[in-house]
């Protein structure tokens, strides 16, 4: 049979207490630690997980929920995410719902029930049962990139209207107005605050875009190449093109190269994301930045400490207050831009 805490406190000669507080991540005295610690190494203690997590209603688990694990953007940030977690003392549950609102809301419910203790979410669509469920019984839901509007929950963002308004004001100086944009589908967040700043940044020119200018993609490497081929077909005058994501990006300069454009000769690009990427292109591309390590330190940091100030509560029974600090808080991050050789001033 394996040893138990009664046989660190025979070992150790300290209380029940003090070694029941060290094992739940309390403060102890240094020396009392040094000592709880050598026992459970000559002991061999492992903690029962499934037990600490009955008495303290608390799994030490986190869950992540992402649109698509392998976009690059979502990868960076789930990994400087989990480090930052594990550094804490807590292990990920991570689901991947393929851009799929069932998906999305079949993997809430499946965290949910596997009673995780909080949950970073990244959202495909406008479903808030699952996030609500959360909510309710007093677990913490962090949303990163994307904000829906109808749930009060934290939130960390970049300012994508801000990113792509600047993108286009920077066709704008470069001598270009037929610009065009590969925008992303009119249900995201994020593509909505995109195609925002785009249009600003043409009513800043007092000007109007054609809608002959706008083409949708739905942020995959398909639909980004299928965008490009439409506005090359709809815009022979297009001089300038923003691309408003990384996998778009991406199928958009294949598109170009299979179509035999020459950038940016022929066309000025400022694409979205992915450094590496840009530089492997030639001519080097123009692209928006995103800081994905600071979005991962921004979601787990919120997460933590609404963690850290609520004490664990029985699922389904907790309320949301309205005190200042349950408030809801949301970080907006700035975007960068790195110069390539993609734009062309005429």
């Amino acid at each position: 049979m394996g040893a138990t805490m009664k046989d660190i406190a025979k070992r150790t000669g300290l209380g029940l207490a003090t070694i029941s507080s060290y094992l739940n991540g309390g403060n102890v005295r240094e020396k009392n630690r040094i000592k709880i610690e050598e026992a459970i190494e000559e002991l061999h203690f492992e903690v029962n997980e499934v037990a600490r997590g009955l008495k303290t209603n608390r799994t030490k688990t986190i869950g992540i929920v992402i649109p698509e694990l392998n976009n690059i953007f979502f990868a960076e940030i789930i990994t400087e995410t989990e480090d930052i977690l594990r550094n804490h003392g807590y292990a990920t549950m991570i689901c991947d719902c393929r851009s799929d609102e069932k998906r999305e809301e079949e993997a809430e419910e499946f965290l949910f029930h596997r009673r995780v203790d909080g949950l970073i979410l990244m959202p495909t669509g406008n479903g808030e049962k699952g996030i609500q469920r959360f909510l309710r019984a007093g677990k913490p839901v962090v949303l990163i990139d994307r904000k829906m509007e109808r749930t009060d929950c934290d939130c960390v963002l970049v300012d994508n209207e801000g990113a792509a308004e600047e993108a286009v004001e920077r066709l704008f100086a470069a001598g270009h107005r037929k610009i065009g944009i590969i925008a992303g589908p009119d249900n995201i967040y994020t593509a909505k605050e995109r195609l925002s700043g785009y249009r600003k940044a043409f009513r800043g020119k007092g000007l109007t875009p054609e809608e002959e200018l706008i083409a949708r993609g739905d942020y995959t490497i398909a639909g980004g190449a299928r965008a490009m081929r439409e506005l090359m077909e709809k815009n022979k005058e297009m001089t300038a093109v923003f691309i408003s994501n990384y996998e778009m990006t991406v199928g958009a300069m294949m598109e170009l190269n299979d179509l035999g454009v020459s950038v940016p000769e022929e066309l000025s690009v400022i694409g979205f994301d992915n450094e590496d990427f840009a530089k492997a292109l030639r001519p080097r591309l123009s692209i928006v930045t995103q800081p994905s390590g600071e979005i991962a330190r921004c979601a787990a940091e919120l997460l933590l400490g609404r963690l850290e100030r609520e004490p664990a509560r029985e699922t389904g029974t907790a309320e949301s207050g309205n005190s200042e600090e349950e408030r809801p808080e949301t970080v907006i991050l700035k975007t960068g831009f790195v110069e390539g050789r993609s734009v062309k001033y005429l």
